[in-house]
């Protein structure tokens, strides 16, 4: 266990003016209340702390950080208090110390919901101070590195949580060195098995190849010295475990059919010298197509810069060779911490002439995903999005103005247009990348330019949630999706309560209905409007609801004798015309029920109807159309065509689906697929339908103006809109379709 002098002479070391009474302050505290506590290996509790301390030295970190690791698990675990705490240490210490303690319960739990709420606690302590997520990851490096004294069940646990939030959030942050190391110890307990393979196949490996590392570094230094690099360093290393297992899961790769074991990193002045580095090692050996990257040039969100390239190296080994000043090689190690904001807040040059920004690209990240969270999205969405952005590794692409936009790998041009701004992804309906028109679902490479187009009335549709990658563009699409289906089931909720209120002799306003809210269970009028479009509310319960006094009456009308037809008030509350000799049945009609969507049997024998000609399935939201001399006509309420229907209200009736389970029936419905023209791709569109025991009933297909895709219409016949679903994700899937919709019209 580290002694408090040993604590003091490591801050020292890169700080000599530190506060020395500071830090035997909060030492001699936290082992005085920590007492005789043991953790579960049976060593002193103390001993955590210490070592949490000792991980932050490591990083050059100044002594108020030190002292809040010393002291972090104090208010939780003994009986200090956060007054106490900033009687003796200050408020700025106590404030810290607080802030991890409510973050000590970050367990991964089952409900994925308390999971996404832990996680914005997290991520909201670090957007007020950043030490918090320094202490936090060196926390649970060192719960990491002694974790085989907990049980089975919380090895994996843990293991899984560190793997899922604090590897990726470390890379975020620009800490590779920490994110390698708790990869591989979660690696460890999540797959001991396929662990224990790697690492007996890297050990076999370094004793085939003892001395081969030392003998590649000896050659590339002396290949450098000899071009006037004295100065060069050269540090090479095997692989990571995990690493290696990624890749080979990632790509479906063997051990024996990996290459590029081995990394090799040369640190050297500045900035020139790693372009002359370069071209000494591009002039001695072979590069490996494809495998060069410029990350000075283009630096990656967290603050990264580096220059890698593939070689076929000494002793014809493919290595991976990165090349970069040291201060990119303290922003590698260490990241944020290692950033001069975070060194008493001072900015200025470091080794090489080189300048660091006032505020780190991996803050700025971690301050626009602390944005979102007031975006509206439910806890699970924003687990989600946050994830995905953890992990993603990046594309960099260019407005035509040419400023930068970094992207996940596997971005589309929908990506582009919402990071560019909200409202130009909400806008868009196509793209050009590098001067060419190209289709949304295009992946984007480094350095591609796009210009994207956009229309003023477009809606973006929900089956671009499936196609983009970036949190922040799922976020908008179903934002404006819930927009878009809410402003059609207000629409229509609207129609339905104006006749309600037509046809009790009353008038419908948005004012009235105000006051009944409370009634209804609803926050705002927009609401129980829209409950109403969507079957959930009873539009006579709202009529109830404003009007308690209210007492319904029905009454049947004598047909007009120049017209030959009737005027009903049916037990749906809806007026509507019936021909003399009706075609259509109505159950029910003259019935006792309350006023409630007019159920269908979908084809049954006692209720003819028809449906619109792209059809409903059950699942759809559906309202009828009464058309003369043709019943009702079903459609979902996406049809554009019930516009043409807006000045009649009359003529709505709101239905929904009674299915008889005994005689299941299958109901049509169009889609339009885009893919491919090469041999074999109608069969294999044809086959995933097959496996869904979905009917085919008619089929056209043509060809797009570009030669290299063909357009298929077919009219299906699906038992529900679950099963379309499912056909329309696994389309989406195959590699020979590039675009598939459903048609409303």
């Amino acid at each position: 266990m580290m002694r408090q002098y040993e604590l003091v002479e490591r801050v020292q070391k890169y700080k000599p003016d530190a506060n020395e009474a500071l830090l035997n302050k909060a030492y001699v505290y936290a082992m005085q209340k920590h007492g005789q506590q043991k953790r579960a290996s049976g060593d002193p509790y103390i001993s955590h702390p210490l070592e949490v301390a000792a991980i932050l030295t490591d990083m050059h970190l100044d002594e108020s950080t030190i002292a809040v690791a010393l002291l972090h698990d104090t208010i939780e675990d003994t009986t200090a208090t956060r007054a106490e705490i900033d009687e003796l240490f200050g408020e700025d210490i106590g404030r810290l110390v607080e802030g991890l303690t409510k973050l000590k319960r970050l367990d991964l739990v089952s409900k994925k919901a308390k999971q996404a709420e832990n996680l914005r606690k997290l991520l909201l302590a670090i957007s007020d101070d950043v030490r918090v997520l320094l202490v936090k990851l060196a926390d649970r490096l060192h719960n990491m590195r002694t974790l085989e004294h907990m049980k089975a069940e919380q090895k994996a646990r843990i293991s899984e949580e560190t793997m899922e939030i604090y590897a990726p959030l470390a890379g975020r942050m620009g800490m590779q060195d920490m994110r390698d190391e708790l990869e591989d110890l979660s690696f460890r307990y999540m797959n001991p098995e396929a662990y224990e393979t790697v690492t007996g196949r890297l050990d076999d490996l370094s004793a085939r190849n003892e001395g081969l590392i030392k003998k590649i570094e000896d050659e590339l230094r002396e290949l450098l010295v000899a071009n006037g690099l004295v100065d060069a360093v050269v540090k090479g290393r095997q692989k990571k475990p995990y690493s290696i297992f990624r890749k080979m899961q990632s790509k479906s790769l063997s051990f024996e059919q990996l290459s590029d074991l081995y990394g090799f990193r040369i640190v050297v002045g500045d900035i020139p010298s790693c372009y002359r580095a370069l071209g000494i090692v591009h002039t001695r050996w072979r590069v490996v197509p494809g495998r060069f990257k410029d990350y000075i040039s283009n630096p990656k969100q967290n603050d990264y810069r580096s220059i890698h390239t593939t070689i076929v190296g000494p002793s014809r080994q493919r290595i991976e060779t990165q090349i970069r000043t040291q201060l990119m090689q303290e922003i590698a190690e260490y990241g944020i911490a290692a950033h001069a904001l975070y060194k008493d807040g001072q900015t200025g040059e470091k080794g090489g002439g080189e300048l660091l920004p006032r505020e780190s690209n991996a803050y700025s990240w971690l301050r626009h995903t602390i944005e979102s969270l007031a975006e509206g999205d439910n806890p699970e969405e924003f687990l989600e999005h946050t994830k995905l952005e953890l992990f993603q590794d990046q594309v960099f692409c260019f407005t035509p103005k040419g400023k930068l936009i970094a992207l996940p790998r596997g971005a589309t041009p929908i990506d582009f247009a919402y990071a560019v701004h909200t409202n130009i992804g909400d806008t868009t309906v196509g793209a050009k990348i590098n001067g060419r028109i190209m289709p949304l679902v295009t992946r984007l490479n480094n350095g591609d330019e796009v210009e994207i187009i956009r229309s003023g009335v477009q809606v973006p549709p929900a089956a671009w949630e499936e196609i983009v990658v970036t949190g922040k563009a799922r976020s908008a699409i179903r934002r404006a999706t819930r927009v878009a289906i809410r402003k059609q089931y207000t629409g229509l909720g609207h129609r339905i309560l104006e006749r309600t209120f037509e046809r009790a002799g009353k008038i419908f306003t948005r004012e009235n209905l105000k006051p009944a809210l409370h009634r209804l269970a609803h926050k705002d009028v927009e609401d129980a409007i829209a409950a109403v479009g969507r079957g959930e509310l009873s539009s006579l319960d709202v009529l109830r609801a404003v009007y308690p006094d209210y007492k319904d009456e029905r009454i049947t009308v004598k047909p007009a004798a120049d017209e030959g037809w009737f005027n009903m008030r049916s037990a749906t509350g809806m007026m509507f015309k019936l021909p003399d000799q009706p075609k259509v049945v109505l159950p029910g009609v003259a019935g006792e029920r309350d006023l409630e969507p007019l159920p269908i049997r979908g084809l049954s024998a006692n209720m003819e109807v028809t449906f619109a000609p792209n059809g409903a399935v059950p699942g759809d939201r559906i309202v009828g159309i009464m058309e003369r001399e043709k019943g009702i006509t079903i459609y979902p309420i996406q049809a554009s065509a019930l516009q043409r229907y807006d000045d009649q209200p009359e003529r709505w009736i709101d239905v929904r689906w009674d299915l008889d389970q005994a005689n299941k029936s299958r109901f049509p419905a169009h889609i339009f697929v885009n893919t491919l023209n090469e041999p074999g791709t109608l069969a294999t569109v044809a086959q995933t339908i097959a496996r869904l025991d979905i009917n085919i009933r008619q089929m056209s297909m043509g060809s797009n103006r570009a030669a290299d895709f063909s357009e298929i219409e077919m009219e299906l016949e699906v038992w529900d809109l679950r099963q379309l679903n499912q056909l329309l994700l696994q389309l989406k899937e195959l590699d020979c379709v590039s675009n598939v919709k459903r048609v409303y019209d």
